[in-house]
């Protein structure tokens, strides 16, 4: 039997969170930079804090997708009870086909989980289907340390340190950091993530 990842079997209980309830604080960091009428995409939306967050805020062409169907099913129920409407649905990010442009695309702690040569060719169409002025914030976990137990399995596509920056280069860079954090989850013993993070603006 395969392994499940912690975060799907957090995502059937409706009475925790796989990772936090609260945004990312990048996504806070530059929503300044949107229009309220700025079309939206995460790619690997989970339980959805980060787009949650912004259809509280008044953003309302909201799309959000992952591949876990419980974590779509839990992001509606929060939906529901906000009071908030985001278009979420259930598909692989190696296999999404982008059906328009967008001012913000968004992904965290996502890509690795499919192989390099994917996340890659996501990125180019992503920068392709991104309005001028459009944002993008990325967030992949790198190999500058050993994947961590929980992730290990499932981690196909692990960066090189610097990777992802490279894939902007034609692009202003608003941010970049690479770092290493502590972790920890529910059931999971507190380790160690590297990760590299760039927020990067179309300007041409």
């Amino acid at each position: 039997m395969d392994k499940i990842p912690f975060w799907e079997i957090a995502y059937r209980d409706d009475n925790i969170m796989a990772f936090t309830a609260s945004p990312n604080n990048t996504v806070v960091e530059y929503e300044a930079l949107l229009d309220k009428n700025a079309n939206i995409l995460e790619a690997g939306c989970g339980e959805g804090q980060n787009v949650l967050y912004l259809a509280k805020q008044g953003f309302h062409n909201i799309d959000a997708f992952d591949i876990s169907e419980a974590g779509i099913a839990k992001l509606k129920k929060l939906c529901e009870i906000n009071g908030v409407s985001i278009n979420a649905f259930v598909c692989d990010l190696a296999e999404y086909v982008f059906e328009k442009k967008y001012d913000l695309i968004m992904s965290f702690a996502t890509l690795c989980f499919v192989e390099k040569d994917k996340w890659k060719k996501f990125i180019l169409n992503a920068k392709d289907s991104t309005n001028v002025g459009g944002i993008h914030i990325m967030h992949i976990f790198t190999d500058e340390v050993p994947a961590s137990a929980d992730i290990a399995p499932f981690a196909v596509g692990l960066a090189h340190d610097g990777e992802l920056k490279e894939l902007y280069g034609d692009w202003e860079i608003l941010s970049f950091q690479s770092y290493v954090f502590e972790d920890e989850h529910p059931g999971v013993p507190k380790h160690l993530h590297a990760v590299n993070k760039v927020v990067a603006r179309k300007n041409l």
